[in-house]
């Protein structure tokens, strides 16, 4: 079928202007790059800076612990220094030829600063910095607070040198006289420098709001307020450039340097002092401007993807009326092709049918051969074995007794023809021999099939059954042949084991249950137990089938046969019969 060409005009049309379709697609990819824009840009500002503030007080955190724990390792000193023996024994004495020795091993234990120990006129009589003996500390504020107190007195010095020193002094007394003073100075100006690394600027405050600590030297001495107020006079262009970054990002808690910074401020557990970090949005601004970058690039790639479209619709559509006859004549000699092809493939398919279902019938048959030889194994070797006691009692002149066991061979004959009458079952839902039937009787007449068996292999076989009757719905034959297989399955795991032991326990509640477990080495793949032809024994000891009937004559019987590897070792198979004159309102 020929297609008809569009109309010559509206294709002239096309090719020299860009269509409706296209300018609207562009005019949508410019608005979306806007509105994108300005959305990833307010919601990607707020959360990194969220997340650049919950950085920063984490790390403030960390730095408050620091800062605690150097001060209470360091305010423990004088305390132990005061009712050291040896310095009052020193104090009293007026002798300090090893005190300084001492006070300096004990420094480097401690990592303090500074230990001083000064006698009753305020003289330092032992320091750890040796240039400080013989100085008069008398009237400075930490030699006067430590006399005045019984505890030890903390005290913030602003230093010469423009920074502030931090001491803990206690008084040494011998009863209520005051011997002397000992002095520890804490180093808090180390963490100063540690702050510099992580963050714009970190300042420490006192309870009264004046700096103590700063990374920014100027800072010292002064309140928060007149410390952000030290900047430098902006000139016109970073004017310029602060309004457009006001205008772009989230306002800023404050100007460091110039520079919009980030406020995050926690307390220090000591004396009311507060840590406070501010942390440039530069690192805010760069994940963002990244963001943005990708996604503006994506829709240039977008737009470029429109104009190519464009171009290429373009240059097509002018050779598009050579092609349409070629390509016509083309699709109908393919079509041809793969009609031809799929005449083929259906006659093909029909020989696969008929080979699949030829095969089926082979499997089915082979099966049933396996299944036929599994179940006739082991009469067959109960009866050798009974035909091996009577030669044995003919031998011995006891006919009377080789009689009773040609009556067992002879059942045994009976019971092959109805295991090979029961098979034919295998492949149906059965319940035409359905009859109430005694359990615990099943199991009695299975082990007596397979007494020879269990003597042989010397399987010391637990039998706990109920005393009253446990009745269900089944046929007897199908029952026992399950019981068997269960066993024998049983007697073969535990042929390695040196005291092998088979438990077999008959219950009754809502559902009557057969419990056979042994002391084995258990179950590799309980996923496939109960497939046909599968089996762990040796080839010509199993083919596989015993589970896989088990489990249908269980199924047929409304049951359900499972199977588990014990805690203690070994394998547990649980069989779960409806009870006879119990109501089931369902049953797998």
């Amino acid at each position: 079928m020929m297609v008809t060409p569009p109309d010559l005009d509206n294709r002239r049309a096309s090719i020299l202007g860009i269509p409706f379709w296209g300018r609207a697609v562009i005019a949508l990819l410019f608005v979306a790059a806007g509105m994108t824009a300005w959305f990833l840009n307010t919601f990607l500002s707020e959360n990194f800076a969220d997340s650049t503030r919950n950085r920063a007080e984490l790390r403030l955190v960390l730095y408050s612990g620091n800062i605690q724990s150097e001060l209470q390792r360091n305010s423990v000193v004088p305390l132990l220094l005061a009712r050291d023996p040896d310095l009052i024994a020193a104090l009293s004495d007026g002798s300090f030829a090893s005190t300084s020795q001492r006070l300096i091993d004990l420094q480097s234990e401690i990592g303090a600063a500074a230990i001083e120990l000064m006698d009753n006129s305020g003289r330092v009589v032992a320091a750890t910095d040796r240039n400080q003996l013989g100085k008069n500390r008398s009237n400075d504020s930490s030699f006067v607070e430590a006399r005045r107190t019984s505890d030890t007195s903390f005290l913030v010095q602003e230093l010469e040198s423009g920074g502030f020193g931090f001491s803990f002094s206690r008084s040494v007394r011998r009863g209520g006289d005051v011997l002397g003073v000992v002095m520890v100075s804490a180093d808090l100006s180390k963490f100063e420098r540690s702050w510099a690394g992580f963050a714009d600027a970190v300042a420490l405050m006192d309870s009264s709001g004046r700096i103590i600590l700063a990374t920014e030297p100027r800072w010292r001495g002064r309140s928060l307020d007149e410390a952000l107020a030290l900047r430098d006079a902006p000139s016109a262009i970073a004017r310029a450039l602060r309004a457009t970054a006001d205008w772009a990002q989230t306002p800023a808690d404050a100007f460091v340097r110039g520079e919009a910074v980030l406020r995050s401020e926690v307390r220090v557990p000591f004396r009311g002092w507060r840590l406070v970090s501010f942390t440039r949005y530069d690192s805010v601004r760069e994940s963002v401007n990244a963001v943005l970058a990708l996604v503006l690039t994506v829709f240039a790639l977008l737009l470029a993807l429109v104009f190519y479209i464009l171009s290429r619709r373009a240059w097509s559509q002018s050779a598009v009326f050579q092609q349409e006859s070629e390509d016509l004549r083309a699709l109908n000699a393919r079509l041809q092709r793969e009609i031809a092809a799929r005449v083929r493939v259906q006659k093909d398919l029909a020989v696969a049918e008929q080979t699949i279902a030829q095969s089926a019938k082979l499997a089915s048959l082979g099966e049933m051969s396996a299944s036929v030889s599994h179940e006739l194994n082991q009469p067959l070797a109960a009866m050798k074995t009974y035909l091996a006691g009577a030669r044995l009692l003919l031998r011995r002149k006891r006919p009377d007794e080789a009689l009773a066991s040609f009556q067992r061979i002879d059942d045994l004959i009976d019971r092959m023809g109805a295991i090979a009458r029961t098979l034919k079952s295998f492949a149906r839902k059965g319940g035409e021999a359905f009859a109430p039937i005694d359990l615990r009787t099943c199991l009695a007449d299975a082990l007596t099939m397979m007494e020879p068996m269990l003597r042989d292999s010397r399987v010391l076989v637990v039998r706990t059954v109920p005393p009253e009757p446990v009745m269900i719905m089944g046929d007897t034959v199908r029952v026992e042949q399950v019981i068997l297989n269960l066993v024998r399955n049983a007697v073969d795991a535990t042929d390695k084991v040196n005291t092998p032991q088979i438990d077999i326990i008959i219950s009754q509640g809502e559902t009557a249950k057969l419990t056979v477990r042994d002391n084995g080495e258990g179950i590799a793949d309980i996923d496939s137990l109960f497939e046909p032809f599968y089996t762990t024994k040796p080839a010509g000891k199993g083919v596989g089938l015993g589970l896989a009937i088990s489990s249908g004559i269980v199924n047929d019987h409304g049951g359900r046969l499972t199977a588990l590897n014990a805690p203690e070792g070994g394998a547990v198979f649980e069989v779960e019969f409806p009870r006879y004159g119990v109501r089931q309102d369902a049953a797998e």
